[in-house]
């Protein structure tokens, strides 16, 4: 998998990509369908792409997910805003391939922070399973820490 600066042309199949992540949570703890914040909205996520923060995660020349971070470089600390991979290919290893380039796009990163809805069955345990440690939990989220 290679993680690379979004691609304006790619951000309307980006926002497909994302509707269709997230809108599957109702399968693992979500009370109604939906997503995050703008997680369906195309200005939104071009807004991402202008600012540097929206990657897309690319498997043999084809989209199949994408990532928001924002490096905090003078402490350099990566926060992961969201990542998500096409419903289709979820379950097979591309988002822990996806959390893999993650963790090394920024080589001089020594922390990587991110948080996840507490009903969230299947990224709490994906989390884990990588590593990230709980932090705390406040707001109905749960906050992960990974030291590199």
């Amino acid at each position: 998998m290679v993680l690379v600066q979004a691609e304006k042309e790619q951000i309307k199949n980006i926002v497909e990509i994302s509707k269709r992540a997230f809108l599957s949570d109702v399968f693992v703890g979500s009370n109604e369908a939906g997503g995050p914040p703008e997680y369906d909205s195309v200005a939104w996520h071009e807004s991402m792409r202008a600012d540097g923060h929206l990657l897309q995660a690319m498997e043999d020349g084809m989209l199949v997910g994408a990532a928001i971070l924002f490096w905090h470089e003078t402490v350099n600390i990566l926060y992961v805003g969201r990542i998500f991979i096409d419903d289709v290919y979820h379950k097979k290893g591309y988002g822990i391939a996806l959390m893999h380039c993650i963790e090394h796009i920024y080589p001089q990163v020594k922390e990587i922070c991110l948080e996840t809805p507490i009903w969230n069955v299947r990224t709490n345990s994906f989390y884990k399973k990588l590593g990230y440690i709980e932090q705390k939990r406040e707001n109905e989220m749960v906050y992960y820490k990974k030291t590199l």
